[in-house]
C-alpha cells in the first residue's frame, strides 16, 4: 500500500521536500503533527487555500494530526512572499471580522470533532502578540542572516523593485517562530504550503533545530497554473471564494465545468478524493465525453465545498442553462423592485447591475456584438430596455457570452 507521501506525490502535491527520507522515516513510525498557516487577509478563505487543505485532510486521513493556524499575529504584519507591493494593514477589527469568517470552511475538509486524531485550530496572535521586542531579537533574530534573507528571491525583487519595509522583513522571523512554538508545545515535525512559502518554512525547521536540537520538516506543493498559463483559482471577476456569499455554489460550480480539458485529470487528483484508478479514467475521457469528466470534477469539488444538497440544485441550474434539462433556479439570482422593472430598465444597465459587464459602455459594446440574449433571444440593440413583458415564469434570463448567466427576479 502506498504510504501518505507516495499519495500526495501520485496525486500531484508534492514539489519539495526536505530531507524526505528522514520524513518518511517519521510517517511511517506513527503520528506526525503537520501545520500550515492562513493569515486573515479576507473574510473567506478563496480556491488558492484548496491545495493546502487537501493536503492536509489526505494527511489527518492517515492518521497523521493537522494543525490550522490563523494568524492573528501575523496578519497584522502580512507576508511579502510573491508581493510586488506592501499588503495593506489590517485593524483588530479587521483580522477578528476576518477570522470569523474563515473559521468555518476549514471544517468542511478537516474534522476537528472526532476521530483517530482530530484536528486543531490555533491563533498565532495568542503568542506572538505578548513578545517583548528585545528579548524576541536576542533570542530568535540572532539565528538569522540578513545575508542569506536577501538572497531570497521574494526579498531580493522587492529590495530591487519597491522596496521592502522592516515590518515585512521580520515576516520570516515571526513565521519560523510559529514553528517553533508549535513544536515545543504540540510537538509539530512538519510544515506544508505553496511553493513560494520553501525559504520560510526551512527557515522554522532550522531554528528548530538551532534551538531545540530537532528534527523538522518541509513540504511545499507546486504553484498551480491553468494550461492555458492563468493563475488557478483566478477569473475575470476575481479571486473564486469558498464562502457562498461571495461566489456562489452554481458560480463554484461553473468554474470547475470550465476547466480545460488538458487539466481535468490533474485537478481530479489535486481536488478530489477519488481514486487514483478513478482519476486516470476519467483523465482518458476525450472530445464529447470529458464533459462528463469535467461534471464529475464539478460535482466532487463542490460538494466538499457547499455540500450535497448545494452542489445538486447547482448541477441542476448548469444543466438547464447549457443542457436544457433540470432548473435554472440555481443560477445568480438578483431581485429587483416591480415598479421600477414597470418603467422598463437600460439592458445594458443590467448587465453592469449583475456584474455580467464591468461597466455601461463595455454592456453596450458586447450588446453590439451580439454576445448578449434575454431569455434565449439574442438582442443586438445597445440601447434595448428589459420590462415586465420580458418575464417567464416570474423571472428574464440574461445571458453573456457562452457561458455566463444571470436570472433577474422581482421583488
Amino acid at each position: 500500500m502506498l504510504d501518505v507521501l507516495d499519495t500526495l506525490r501520485e496525486r500531484g502535491f508534492v514539489a519539495q521536500v526536505s530531507d524526505e527520507a528522514g520524513l518518511r522515516a517519521a510517517l511511517s513510525r506513527g503520528s506526525v503533527t503537520v501545520y500550515c498557516g492562513y493569515d486573515p487577509t479576507a473574510s473567506s478563505l478563496h480556491m488558492g487555500h484548496l491545495v493546502s487543505l487537501m493536503m492536509l485532510a489526505h494527511l489527518q486521513r492517515a492518521g497523521h494530526r493537522p494543525i490550522v493556524v490563523v494568524g492573528g499575529g501575523t496578519g497584522m504584519i502580512g507576508d511579502p512572499t510573491d508581493r510586488i507591493e506592501m499588503r495593506r494593514l489590517l485593524s483588530l477589527e479587521d483580522i477578528r471580522a476576518n477570522m470569523d469568517g474563515m473559521l468555518p470552511q476549514f471544517g468542511r475538509l478537516l474534522e476537528f470533532n472526532g476521530g483517530p486524531v482530530p484536528a486543531l485550530m490555533v491563533n498565532n496572535g495568542d503568542w506572538l502578540l505578548p513578545l517583548g521586542y528585545v528579548k524576541f531579537l536576542r533570542d530568535i533574530g540572532r539565528h538569522f542572516s540578513v545575508n542569506q534573507m536577501l538572497q531570497h528571491s521574494t526579498y531580493r525583487q522587492r529590495v530591487e523593485s519597491v522596496g521592502l519595509n522592516f515590518i515585512e522583513f521580520n515576516y520570516v522571523l515571526l513565521q519560523a517562530y510559529d514553528f517553533l512554538q508549535l513544536y515545543r508545545e504540540y510537538g509539530c515535525r512538519l510544515q506544508i504550503g505553496g511553493e513560494d512559502q520553501w525559504f520560510n518554512i526551512l527557515a522554522g525547521a532550522e531554528l528548530i533545530r538551532r534551538i531545540e536540537g530537532g528534527e523538522a520538516y518541509a513540504l511545499v506543493s507546486p504553484l498551480l497554473m491553468t494550461a492555458g498559463g492563468q493563475k488557478m483559482g483566478k477569473t475575470a471577476r476575481g479571486a473564486v471564494w469558498l464562502d457562498p456569499a461571495r461566489t456562489s455554489p452554481y458560480e463554484y460550480y461553473q468554474y470547475w465545468i470550465n476547466t480545460a480539458d488538458a487539466d481535468v485529470e490533474r485537478f481530479l487528483g489535486l481536488f478530489t478524493f477519488l481514486p487514483m484508478e478513478r482519476v486516470r479514467e476519467l483523465g482518458r475521457l476525450q472530445e464529447a465525453e470529458a464533459r462528463d469528466a469535467k461534471e464529475v470534477l464539478a460535482y466532487e469539488a463542490t460538494a466538499l465545498t457547499h455540500g450535497e444538497e448545494a452542489t445538486r440544485e447547482a448541477q441542476r441550474a448548469s444543466r438547464a442553462l447549457f443542457g436544457g434539462e433540470g432548473e435554472a433556479e440555481g443560477a445568480p439570482t438578483t431581485t429587483i423592485q416591480a415598479a421600477r422593472l414597470a418603467e422598463g430598465v437600460r439592458l445594458a444597465t443590467l448587465l453592469v447591475d449583475t456584474g455580467l459587464a464591468p461597466s455601461v459602455t463595455a454592456a453596450a459594446r458586447l450588446i453590439d456584438q451580439g454576445g448578449v440574449s434575454v431569455n434565449g433571444e439574442r438582442v443586438g440593440s445597445p440601447g434595448a430596455r428589459i420590462d415586465e413583458g420580458h418575464l417567464r415564469d416570474g423571472a428574464v434570463l440574461l445571458r453573456a457570452g457562452k457561458k455566463r448567466f444571470h436570472r433577474i427576479v422581482v421583488e
